[in-house]
């Protein structure tokens, strides 16, 4: 998810669960009475008394609180000084084992910016921890505090030995990247390209050996090398057994001593990642029960659905001052780890499902969510949950602005992790229409009025006349900008060039209705002619042109000049392997300066959809080849040697920011579904614990599986849109 949040203030650091570090002679202590010897003061509390117990401060947290910082115990009026490395250390207990303690760094008055966190599980016997992290502030006003609340059940916790050390060196994190033979480690195509990447001081060719799962070599070769590659700044070879095509399972590749991870030949996978991919919708749901029978280990109750403490999507008021009526806008999914819905982010990751449909619609996957068995493709029937949900976001008629659509709805100020939906109790708040939400609507309702038309032609009728009455509405309001101000509570996903969104509206609306008005509008826009496949991503819900694009090449239809359109598609596609033919890891990605942007996997993936598109238009088979290879850096052949999607691989991302797959926090919850995509490289590094971890990073090297890592390691709908498209892609090419 795209957020506008205030610039990170805090560079945080390494966790251990070992006894404190001896204090330096050159460190200073911040923390007054931390073993609590001379009693409580200055130490507060805000719910009951802190007791000195065995030497230790204690309190009783009452149960049936629902968010961290509604119980809490600290100590204020601590100096921080910009560029100096602290060191926080305390041991704690929580009787009974398990609770989760959120130890915190930050600011003591408002707006309460924290500058470092972290969240134990604690014991019963007790634990020391300690950590460090860089202040990139100077404050006379900083705490640290431990937030005890979000439980059911009272329980006791106890704290001693705490301390802020000022002086102490920096940690210094270096990733654990395992073998330095980089592969796909879910597996290639026999039919397929089939490459890994060395990371070697040698310059010169380096001897291979592919090997079966008993250890036999099956192919053997010589390295090629490729210099310095500048997404990681490693010195690599290529290894191409391509010409292996025998199906297996277990291959390893060796080479300058080193064994590469385990991997198959075969397309088995690809089948349960085409299905995985889209199963993640179902548990991204808002206003519905996850059924435990559907999902095993993910149920949960239906959120946001006006039961409390959650203030529901039911009846939702504006904002302040945004207007006077109030609106059912239950259903649709999650952005992202938030609770936030997302007119804009929501349009690109339905437009991307719906033309996974179109491009192949006789290929059904089951997923095993609630419509299943309604004569419905399962795939149509997830994306219509979203799709209703942007139908409630468009203002009635007889309201100013009628027929424009609200950008987004979420809470009116941030939460904490973990929190599920059903337990989440901030007031939900409608903010204002937007050019860009109101042409997603109208693009994506127009695209789903030829789609649905066979399945349930009243649906079709309904989102046709809201396709057609956005449109009108965007276009007697051309410049209703969503401001990048508007981040508090949620991601501001501000847009102030909306002249693809209009193009891409037409376009969709053009296919559904074969009218003159809108193919007009089509020919005439300045973005029809315009070179829209840059290198660093073809499209995203902030770049919405080659949707439209990639839509008037492919679905058939009358437009005068369509020939060109599709040469226009091949041309993008060529660009894209260009770049991956060039890249020592095989990646259709070259971002400007080198610097990979916020959910870079994704933006991987659409270059691949582009590249996809090329071969279905020209069955040349080195755009197919492109594609396949192109999965290889998201599944493992990259500078972090991890695949980026949960549950596939032996090591893949399962950390990511969520508030509810968040076993990392809490163990009684559960990781992300297998499936699931991680955001992946951000060279900006935008959250405290990536900024503790990462600075000075070198593209690739800029992602942390750590689900404090929003910026590097959300997952989000429109990530795994694009992996569902692409997945599809490669599953069809048996």
């Amino acid at each position: 998810m795209k957020r506008a949040l205030g610039s990170a203030v805090v560079l945080a650091a390494a966790l251990l669960v070992v006894p404190s570090a001896p204090a330096r002679a050159d460190e200073v202590e911040h923390v007054v009475n931390g073993g609590f010897e001379t009693g409580v003061d200055p130490w507060w509390s805000s719910s009951g008394p802190i007791t000195v117990t065995g030497g230790r401060g204690c309190v009783t947290v009452p149960g049936g609180t629902t968010n961290k910082w509604d119980v809490a115990v600290g100590q204020n009026d601590i100096d921080l000084v910009a560029g100096e490395t602290y060191r926080l250390s305390f041991t704690a207990s929580g009787v009974p084992d398990g609770h989760i303690v959120r130890a915190l760094t930050g600011l003591s008055v408002a707006p309460y910016d924290t500058y470092f966190e972290a969240s134990p599980a604690l014991t019963a016997a007790g634990d020391t921890y300690s950590y460090t992290f860089t202040s990139t502030v100077t404050t006379d006003q900083a705490q640290v505090a431990f937030q005890l609340g979000g439980s059911a059940e009272s329980w006791g916790f106890c704290v001693d030995d705490v301390s802020l050390a000022g002086g102490v060196p920096p940690e210094v994190y270096v990733p654990d990247t395992g073998p330095r033979v980089r592969v796909n480690q879910v597996g290639y195509l026999p039919s397929g390209p089939k490459r890994a990447t060395l990371v070697t001081e040698a310059t010169s060719a380096l001897p291979w050996q592919l090997r079966n799962a008993s250890g036999r070599v099956v192919a053997r070769g010589a390295t090629k090398p490729r210099g310095v590659d500048a997404s990681s700044g490693q010195n690599v070879h290529t290894v191409d057994f391509s010409g292996y095509r025998r199906a297996g399972t277990g291959f390893t590749l060796v080479a300058d001593g080193q064994t590469s991870r385990p991997f198959d030949l075969g397309t088995a996978a690809y089948d349960r990642l085409r299905t995985d991919a889209l199963k993640f919708f179902y548990t991204q749901r808002s206003g519905i029960e996850i059924r435990g029978d559907l999902r095993p280990g993910y149920a949960r109750p239906a959120g946001h659905v006006d039961v409390p403490p959650n203030l529901g999507d039911g009846d939702v008021p504006c904002q302040p001052g945004v207007c006077d009526y109030r609106l059912d806008v239950t259903g649709g999914w999650y952005d992202a780890g938030d609770h936030g819905k997302y007119v804009v982010n929501g349009g690109i990751s339905t437009w991307q499902l719906l033309s996974e449909y179109e491009r192949a619609h006789a290929k059904n996957p089951a997923l095993a969510i609630p419509e299943s068995g309604d004569r419905v493709p399962d795939l149509l029937d997830e994306a219509r949950w979203e799709l209703e949900f942007l139908l409630k976001m468009q203002v009635p008629a007889g309201r100013p602005y009628q027929g424009m659509v609200h950008h987004k709805i979420h809470d009116a100020a941030w939460t904490g992790l973990p929190l599920l939906p059903h337990l989440d109790p901030q007031q939900r708040e409608l903010h204002p229409v937007s050019t860009a939400a109101t042409l997603n609507l109208a693009a994506t309702a127009a695209q789903a009025a030829r789609l649905y038309r066979r399945y349930d032609p009243p649906f079709a009728r309904r989102a046709l006349a809201a396709a057609r009455t956005a449109f009108a509405a965007a276009q007697a309001n051309p410049a209703l900008f969503a401001p990048a101000s508007d981040g508090n509570g949620g991601g501001a996903y501000n847009d102030s060039i909306v002249d693809d969104d209009f193009y891409w509206a037409a376009a969709e609306l053009y296919l559904s209705t074969g009218e003159k008005r809108y193919a007009d509008f089509v020919l005439a826009s300045p973005v029809h002619t315009a070179d829209v496949f840059g290198p660093g991503g073809a499209f995203d819900w902030g770049n919405t042109a080659a949707a439209g694009r990639l839509d008037l090449a492919l679905v058939p239809s009358r437009l005068p000049g369509r020939a060109q359109v599709q040469a226009s598609v091949v041309r993008g596609a060529q660009k894209y392997l260009a770049l991956q033919q060039a890249h020592p890891y095989g990646v259709a990605y070259a971002p400007a300066d080198n610097s990979w942007d916020w959910g870079s996997n994704s933006a991987i993936l659409n270059n691949l959809v582009v590249v996809a598109s090329a071969y279905d238009l020209t069955k040349q088979r080195r755009y197919r080849d492109a594609v396949l290879e192109g999965m290889d850096y998201i599944l493992g052949r990259n500078a972090l040697n991890v695949s980026y999607v949960t549950g596939y691989g032996e090591v893949s991302s399962h950390h990511q920011h969520s508030r509810w797959y968040a076993h990392q926090l809490d163990p009684s919850l559960p990781e992300p579904p297998a499936g699931s995509l991680a955001g992946g490289a951000n060279s900006s590094i935008q959250d405290p614990y990536a900024q503790s971890k990462l600075t000075g990073c070198v593209a690739q090297f800029c992602y942390i599986d750590d689900i404090q890592s929003w910026s590097t390691n959300e997952l989000t709908i429109n990530w795994n849109s694009a992996l569902a498209w692409v997945s599809a892609f490669v599953a069809d090419q048996h």
